[in-house]
């Protein structure tokens, strides 16, 4: 009986066809790769890769919020300023709408006579007491024709105003006073004669009852000054 001769490779699975010019042998081999790989789970982050991206988002959130921080300072410091200055213009318009109506009407302070423009500098700083009479009424509660006698002065770092209940008053009468604006260094009125010469103080020796216009010079705590010029006649 004739032995049949021994393969010398397995054969292919049942519908696979062999490569041409192939190997049967090297057939499974590529079956238990593919199987392992196929089989194999995903990859995940290491400890390394998860604290960096922790650190680039803690990076991130802190350039976002130091953003927000600038533009949340930088706004309210813009709202600061626009109430600031809108609190100086509106003392500049009240001291030229109370300047623009002053009358040459002297007043009695007990038993002195005070002119109808009193300008005074501080000795030591050079800040201006500014008293004068305005037309309007006696006084804020009592409406009249005479006039009111009204002020400005620099105290404890802000501009007041100052009203006195009427023109001529008694000795022991004060004026009552409203601070206006803060955050003021400097506040002087510069009065200019009728030689045009400006002056510090009024009246003066051969000055008129009222000065023909003045200077009102402000100087801001931050060192800024604001400088308003009025003609008064």
């Amino acid at each position: 009986m004739r032995i049949p001769e021994r393969m010398s490779a397995a054969a292919p699975p049942q519908g696979v066809n062999r490569p041409p010019g192939g190997s049967a042998a090297a057939q499974p081999q590529a079956w238990g790769h593919h199987a392992g790989a196929a089989g194999r789970c995903p990859r995940g982050f290491t400890l390394v890769e998860a604290l960096v991206a922790v650190a680039i988002l803690a990076l991130v959130a802190m350039i976002a919020w130091r953003a927000t921080a600038a533009m949340t300072d930088g706004e309210v410091r813009l709202s600061e300023q626009s109430a600031r200055w809108q609190h100086l213009d509106a003392l500049l318009a009240r001291m030229e709408a109370d300047m623009r109506t002053a009358i040459p009407r002297g007043v009695r302070h007990g038993g002195e006579h005070e002119p109808a423009w009193y300008a005074s500098p501080d000795e030591a700083t050079g800040n201006t007491a500014l008293v004068f009479t305005r037309a309007g009424p006696d006084a804020i509660e009592e409406p009249g024709s005479g006039g009111q006698r009204v002020g400005y002065r620099l105290h404890d770092g802000h501009v007041d105003v100052l009203y006195w209940p009427r023109l001529d008053n008694a000795a022991a009468t004060e004026p009552a006073s409203y601070a206006l604006v803060d955050g003021v260094a400097g506040f002087r009125v510069l009065q200019l004669a009728d030689d045009g010469r400006w002056s510090d103080h009024w009246p003066f020796l051969g000055a008129s009852a009222m000065p023909r216009g003045v200077r009102i010079q402000i100087t801001l705590a931050d060192g800024s000054a604001i400088e308003r010029w009025l003609a008064l006649r």
